[in-house]
C-alpha cells in the first residue's frame, strides 16, 4: 500500500483531515512532524492547510525553515509527488518549489465557501484522474489566497501549461483567476482550495477531492 505523509507544523489545523482523506482514498496515512529531518520512507507528501507559526511575517515564511523542509525540497527535486493545500501552497512558494506568492484577498476578508474551479491541465501527478476543462467544486477558506506573480512568470506558467486550476468566480483577486499551479516537472502542485474536505458524502457538496488522491495512487502504482 502506498504511504502518503502529511506534515504537521505548529498551527496546522487541516492535517488530520488530510490524513483521513488519504486513508479513505486507499493509501496508508503517515503523520510527519515539522521538527524531524526525515520523511519516514513515504511515497508522497502533503503540506496541509492551517496557520503555520500563526502566519507571522508571511504565510509559510517561518515554516519554510522547519527541519523537515530541506528533506521535502530534496525529495520534490528528485521527483516525489508533493501537494500543498492552502497554507501548504503558500509554503511551497516560500520554499521556491513553486513560483509566485500569496497576498491578502482583494476585499481584505476571510473567505469560506464551496468554490467552483476549472481543471486546466491533467499533466500532473495530482490531476491525472480529472478531465481537462472539467468543472469541479472544492472547499475554499483563506484570508491570503490572492495569487500574484510578475508578468514574465505568469507568461511562463501559462505558456508551459503550469496553471492547474482556475477560479470560475474569482473570490480573492488572484492574477489570471489562478487557483493552483504546478512545477515544470508536474510532481509538485499547490492550490488554495481544500480537496481533503471533498471526499465524504456526509460532509461534502461534492466528492471531487477524491480525484486528487486517485491520481497520485495511479501514478505510484505505475511507477512501482
Amino acid at each position: 500500500m502506498p504511504r502518503i505523509g502529511v506534515v504537521t507544523f505548529p498551527g496546522s489545523l487541516d492535517d488530520h483531515d488530510a490524513l483521513r482523506a488519504v486513508e479513505l482514498c486507499g493509501a496508508e496515512a503517515v503523520p510527519l512532524w515539522h521538527g524531524s529531518d526525515s520523511v519516514d520512507g513515504v511515497d508522497a507528501i502533503i503540506l496541509p492547510g492551517g496557520f503555520s507559526y500563526g502566519d507571522y511575517l508571511r504565510c509559510g515564511a517561518i515554516a519554510r525553515f522547519s527541519p523537515i523542509m530541506d528533506t521535502v525540497i530534496d525529495a520534490a527535486n528528485r521527483g516525489m509527488p508533493v501537494l500543498g493545500i492552502c497554507n501548504g501552497f503558500q509554503l511551497l512558494c516560500e520554499a521556491h518549489l513553486l513560483d509566485g506568492a500569496m497576498i491578502r484577498n482583494v476585499d481584505q476578508h476571510f473567505i469560506c465557501r464551496d468554490q467552483r474551479l476549472r481543471v486546466e491541465t491533467i499533466d500532473t501527478v495530482w490531476t491525472k484522474s480529472f478531465t481537462k476543462g472539467e468543472e469541479i467544486t472544492i472547499v475554499l477558506k483563506n484570508g491570503e489566497g490572492n495569487y500574484q506573480a510578475d508578468p514574465e512568470t505568469l507568461k511562463r506558467l501559462e505558456g508551459n501549461d503550469q496553471v492547474v486550476f482556475r477560479y470560475l468566480d474569482n473570490p480573492n483577486g488572484s492574477a489570471n483567476d489562478i487557483a493552483g499551479i504546478t512545477n515544470a516537472r508536474g510532481n509538485v502542485v499547490g492550490l488554495m482550495p481544500h480537496p481533503e474536505h471533498n471526499v465524504e458524502e456526509l460532509t461534502s457538496p461534492s466528492l471531487d477531492g477524491r480525484k486528487f488522491f486517485s491520481s497520485v495512487l495511479d501514478f505510484l502504482a505505475v511507477r512501482a
